[in-house]
C-alpha cells in the first residue's frame, strides 16, 4: 500500500492506491478467465460464444483530485497516460447526483480512458471517474461515501460488432447468470452506450457491478434494459410494504385502543393537541401515527381537518358491524401467537399453544375480559351473515311454518356464540323458533344479547358441548365452526350433528372455501391464520365433501356470502 507523504493529502493517497491497484488488474487479465470468474456457471460452448463476442476493455475507478493538475500528476506516477482526453460523463454524473441528492450540474465529473495492454499484448484501458473536489469543497461529504462504498467500480466488456439482436441476446445470458441489471445510459459524447449489472452473488472477482460497452446508439435496447431494473426496484418495494404489513396492524389496534376514531368523530376538525389530550397520547408521536393512518386509507386530512374515511369508522365501538375487537384480538394475542409460525411450520403445533400452554379456546375460557373480546371479534365478521337468512332453506322452513295448523320448525345454531347469526334469522323470519347451543359462559351473554329483540321469546339456550346436538330440529347451522380444527375433530363434529339430524333436516354451514386453484383469496390468508392459531384449516369444497360423506351426510351445493364466505347446504346421505 502506498505510504502518503508529508506533502500528499491522506485522500490523494487513498486515490492513488485505489488507482494502482486497478491498472494491475486490468494488465493482469484474461477475458474468458475473467468471464467464468464474473459469472459462476458459464462454462463450455456458452463461455466460448461469448468470448467471441465480447472482449474484457476495462476496470473502472472512481478518484476525487483536487483539480486537473493533481490527477494528471496521479496518472503519471501509476504508470499511465497522464495526457488521456478528458470527456464528460454523462451517465456518473447522474447516479452521482440521484445518489447523493445533489444537481447534476453542480458534479463535474470527467471520464479518462488510458490505455494499457493485457496479457496478450491486447489493448484495455483503466476507466478512471475523476470528481473534482477543491480543498474546502462541500463535496467532500459525498468523496467519502464514495470511497468508501465503491459503487463506481466496475468490471467492463466491450461488445464487438453490436447490433440490437445481438445485445439483447448478451442481456439475457448475463440476467439469466444471475446478473441483475443496474442502469446504463448513452453518451453522445462518446456515441456510446453502456448497460450495468449487479454481478452474481457467487462471483468471483472483488468487483460486484458489471458493464456491457457497445459503441454506438443503442438507447432502443437500453429501454428494455431499463425497464427491468424498474421492474426489480418495483419489485423490492412490494417486498418492503409486505415486509412492514406488521407495523399497519399494529398502526390499526393502536388506533382502536386508544380509541381515536371516537375521538376524531367527538372532536370535528379538532387540531393534534385537542386529540392528543382527548386520547391520552403523546403528541408528537400521535402524529406520526395519523400520517401514518392516513397513508393506509383510515383517516383523510380536509381543509376542515382530520375526518374518518369509511374503513376508519369500522374502528369505532358505535359502528354498524364495527371492527374494532377484531383489531384488538389481531393487534394482541393473535398478533403475538404469530411470532411463532416458524415454530408453527416446523412442527405443526399451533404457535398460540406454543406461546401460551394451552390452545385458544380453554385459555380464553380462563380470562373472561379475552373470552368476551373474542365474542365480541366473532360479531365484527357479522356482514358474512347479511344475506344468509335468505337462503331457500330457510325461506322454506319459514313458509312452511308459517302455514295455518302447521308444526314450528326449528333452527339450532351449533357453537353460535352470541347468538347473532340466530337473531339475523329469526328477525328475518317471525315464524321460527332458535335454540342456540353453546357453552355456559357464552350464553349468559348470549341471552343479554337477544334480550328485548326480535328473538326473545322464540329461542331456547342449550348449555353443552358438540356431543349435545339437539335432535328434532328442521335446519342446523353451523357457522366459522369447523375450520378451527384438524380432520379427525371435524369428522366427529359432523358425526354429532348427522346424528342428532333427522332424515328432512338440512344443514348449513358457513366457512371460507380455498380455491382449486392459485386464485387469490381471503381464504388463503385464514388458513395461515387458523394453521398458527387453532390447528384447525380452511379447505376446498371438495375437501368439505370428502368429510361429509365419511360421515354419512352429502354437499349439496355451496353459495358466495360477503367477506369471501360460503354456504354449504348439506343433508344425510
Amino acid at each position: 500500500m502506498t505510504t502518503p507523504t508529508t506533502t500528499t493529502a491522506p485522500n490523494e493517497a487513498d486515490d492513488a492506491t485505489r488507482l494502482s491497484t486497478t491498472a494491475a488488474f486490468v494488465r493482469e487479465q484474461d477475458t474468458a478467465v475473467l468471464l467464468s470468474r464474473v459469472l459462476p456457471g458459464l462454462d463450455g460452448p456458452e463461455l466460448r460464444a461469448l468470448t467471441d463476442r465480447c472482449r474484457f476493455a476495462h476496470a473502472a475507478v472512481l478518484v476525487f483530485p483536487p483539480d486537473e493538475h493533481a490527477l494528471r500528476k496521479r496518472l503519471a506516477a501509476c504508470g499511465l497516460n497522464a495526457d488521456a482526453v478528458a470527456q464528460p460523463s454523462v451517465v456518473v454524473r447522474e447516479r452521482l447526483a440521484a445518489r447523493h441528492g445533489r444537481a447534476a450540474a453542480d458534479l463535474d465529473v470527467r471520464i479518462l480512458r488510458p490505455t494499457l495492454s493485457g496479457p496478450d499484448g491486447d489493448r484495455r484501458a483503466v476507466e478512471v471517474f475523476a470528481l473534482t473536489v477543491p480543498p474546502g469543497s462541500g463535496l467532500a461529504g459525498i468523496a467519502a461515501l464514495e470511497r468508501r462504498r465503491d459503487h463506481e467500480a466496475h468490471l467492463a466488456f466491450e461488445v464487438t460488432r453490436p447490433d440490437p439482436l445481438l445485445l439483447r441476446g448478451l442481456l439475457a445470458s448475463f440476467v439469466r447468470l444471475g446478473a441483475a441489471a443496474d442502469g446504463g445510459g448513452y453518451n453522445p459524447h462518446e456515441d456510446g452506450t453502456v448497460f450495468y449489472f449487479t454481478a452474481p452473488s457467487g462471483t468471483k472477482t472483488p468487483y460486484r457491478r458489471l458493464e456491457l460497452y457497445a459503441s454506438g446508439d443503442h438507447r432502443d435496447v437500453l429501454a428494455g434494459h431499463l425497464a427491468s431494473r424498474q421492474e426489480e426496484q418495483r419489485s423490492a418495494e412490494t417486498l418492503l410494504r409486505l415486509l412492514t404489513g406488521a407495523w399497519t396492524t399494529q398502526a390499526l389496534a393502536t388506533c382502536a385502543q386508544l380509541r381515536l376514531p371516537e375521538a376524531i368523530d367527538e372532536h370535528p376538525g379538532a387540531d393534534i393537541d385537542v386529540l392528543a389530550e382527548a386520547v391520552g397520547a403523546h403528541r408528537d408521536s400521535l402524529a406520526t401515527l395519523l400520517r401514518y393512518l392516513a397513508m393506509v386509507g383510515v383517516v383523510s386530512r380536509t381543509p376542515q381537518g382530520l375526518r374518518l374515511t369509511r374503513v376508519g369508522e369500522l374502528l369505532t365501538a358505535r359502528a354498524r358491524g364495527s371492527m374494532r375487537p377484531l383489531a384488538l384480538m389481531y393487534g394482541g394475542p393473535f398478533y403475538q401467537s404469530f411470532a411463532h409460525l416458524v415454530h408453527t411450520v416446523r412442527t405443526g403445533q399451533p404457535g398460540f399453544e406454543h406461546l401460551y400452554g394451552e390452545n385458544h379456546f380453554d385459555h380464553f375460557a380462563r380470562d373472561p375480559e379475552l373470552a368476551t373480546l373474542f365474542d365480541a371479534s366473532m360479531v365484527s365478521s357479522a356482514p358474512v351473515f347479511d344475506v344468509l337468512p335468505a337462503h331457500p332453506v330457510l325461506t322454506a322452513a319459514a313458509s312452511a311454518a308459517g302455514v295455518p295448523g302447521a308444526r314450528a320448525r326449528t333452527v339450532v345454531d351449533i357453537a353460535g356464540g352470541t347468538g347473532e347469526l340466530l337473531l339475523r334469522v329469526l328477525t328475518a323470519h317471525p315464524t321460527l323458533r332458535g335454540v342456540l347451543l353453546e357453552r355456559p359462559q357464552v350464553l349468559a351473554a348470549a341471552r343479554t344479547r337477544l334480550a328485548a329483540t326480535a328473538a326473545e321469546g322464540r329461542c331456547d339456550y342449550r348449555a353443552g358441548d358438540f356431543a349435545d346436538v339437539p335432535p328434532d330440529g328442521n335446519v342446523y347451522l353451523l357457522s366459522r365452526v369447523l375450520h378451527d380444527w384438524d380432520d379427525d375433530r371435524c369428522r366427529s363434529i359432523l358425526r354429532h350433528c348427522a346424528d342428532a339430524m333427522p332424515p328432512h333436516a338440512d344443514l348449513l354451514v358457513v366457512e371460507r372455501l380455498l380455491p382449486a386453484d392459485a386464485t387469490p383469496s381471503l381464504a388463503t390468508a385464514w388458513d395461515l391464520h387458523m394453521m398458527c392459531n387453532t390447528g384447525g384449516r380452511e379447505r376446498t369444497a371438495d375437501h368439505y365433501a370428502r368429510l361429509l360423506a365419511e360421515c354419512g351426510l352429502q354437499l349439496l351445493g355451496h353459495t358466495p356470502l360477503p367477506l369471501g364466505a360460503s354456504t354449504l347446504h348439506i343433508r344425510r346421505a
